[in-house]
């Protein structure tokens, strides 16, 4: 099993797009993405690495326990070989299950990326998937 790895973090801002410009200018980092689903309106910036989402909740059930009027460091993702196995990690090391993908039903998710989320043992939210993050800028 390959070690896990930090792939991701996420922004809750005001204006994702806005605030794309300015890492974009101020850091040289490329757009891989955009979303609009039912959690959240966003862009995916990489910096060939890391993904950095930049993300405006729609509500406070997605938002999480900071609720949809927070501003700042969000969550962060994991990038991982077994969802099974993580999920056994996780919750061993005291941290709980918040929610899988969204599903259909809630509307276009399409551009969600992440396969599950928990929060840690601080009720911090954690990304974990399997399939990779958004990062390669020639992939947009």
């Amino acid at each position: 099993m390959t070690k896990p790895k930090i792939r991701h973090l996420a922004l809750s801002v005001d204006d994702p797009f806005a605030t794309a410009e300015f890492y974009m200018n101020a850091f040289d980092m490329h757009k891989v993405g955009e979303t609009d689903s039912p959690l959240a309106r966003g862009v995916y910036l990489s910096d060939g690495y890391i993904c950095l989402a930049l993300l405006n909740f729609k509500n406070d059930r997605w938002a999480g326990a900071n609720g949809q009027a927070y501003r700042g460091i969000h969550h962060m993702g994991f990038d991982i070989d077994n969802l099974d196995d993580i999920a056994e990690s996780i919750l061993n090391a005291g941290g709980k299950d918040f929610a899988g993908r969204p599903s259909d039903k809630e509307g276009d998710t399409s551009t969600v990326v992440y396969e599950k989320k928990y929060y840690d043992n601080n009720g911090i939210m954690i990304d974990v998937c399997s399939k990779g993050w958004p990062t390669d800028p020639e992939k947009k």
